[in-house]
């Protein structure tokens, strides 16, 4: 049950912090707005949970030493995944900050820029989230405040990330993956097979009756072609004669 919860956990985790990746594409564009900023904070805040949930859990049952060799591996796999979405996320958050201090909602002229992105990614978003229809009243300090607790937020996340690996000491490079080393070789390696065969197949020498049937269909096309030359001189002449 402990591994079917985390992968559930960090299945959840990876579908927010790629919605958050989506609504930060949007971001500066012409589908920029204070609806979308304020998607972006619950999506980002609701990430964070699950991540401060993903670690407590897997944190749990790393430190456990009743736990077989095979489940400690499979949990490290878990864990690598794990720190590789926070990563993510913390990438996408710095990214959001910087842009949106490069495009700030509450200016005289705002200039965006032209993405080719058109319609409500808003809309997109709050449907992975299984929200509906969510409304915001105009704040005139929304980019200020948004900002600071963005910020206090990376912190926080950069805390979180450091603590893990005090925590739980787990090299990714030590980790053992479930497919056998290779596998994507082999399976190129079985295409590059068949091509193979085929191309000796092609190349094979042909048998007794293979050859004599060869020779025979070589002698009528010589046949056929002196007919067509005989054809083609006769009625040459005759045009010449005329």
């Amino acid at each position: 049950m402990g591994k079917e919860e985390c992968k559930t956990m960090l299945d959840a985790l990876n579908k927010v912090t790629a919605c958050y990746r989506h609504l930060v594409s949007a971001l500066g564009s012409t589908s920029d707005s204070q609806n979308l900023r304020e998607e972006m904070k619950k999506t980002r805040r609701k990430a964070q949970e699950l991540a401060a949930a993903n670690q407590t859990k897997l944190t749990a049952l790393l430190k456990d030493k009743s736990i077989s060799n095979d489940e400690r591996a499979e949990y490290e796999r878990l864990w690598v995944l794990f720190t590789s979405s926070m990563e993510i996320l913390e990438v996408d958050m710095r990214r959001s900050l910087e842009i949106g201090q490069d495009f700030p909602l509450k200016v005289p002229t705002r200039h965006f820029i032209q993405t080719g992105m058109t319609g409500s990614t808003v809309t997109v978003a709050a449907r992975a989230m299984s929200m509906q229809n969510l409304k915001y009243e105009a704040d005139a300090s929304i980019d200020t405040a948004d900002l600071k607790d963005l910020e206090a937020e990376i912190a926080q996340l950069d805390q979180m990330m450091e603590e893990m690996e005090m925590k739980v000491q787990v090299a990714p490079w030590a980790v053992e993956a479930k497919l056998e080393a290779g596998a994507e070789l082999k399976s190129t390696a079985s295409v590059g097979n068949s091509s193979v065969g085929v191309i000796s197949i092609c190349d094979e020498e042909p048998k007794d009756g293979e050859e004599s049937d060869a020779g025979v269909m070589r002698i009528f096309a010589g046949i056929i072609f002196t007919v067509v030359l005989l054809i083609a001189g006769i009625l040459g002449y005759l045009v010449v004669s005329l």
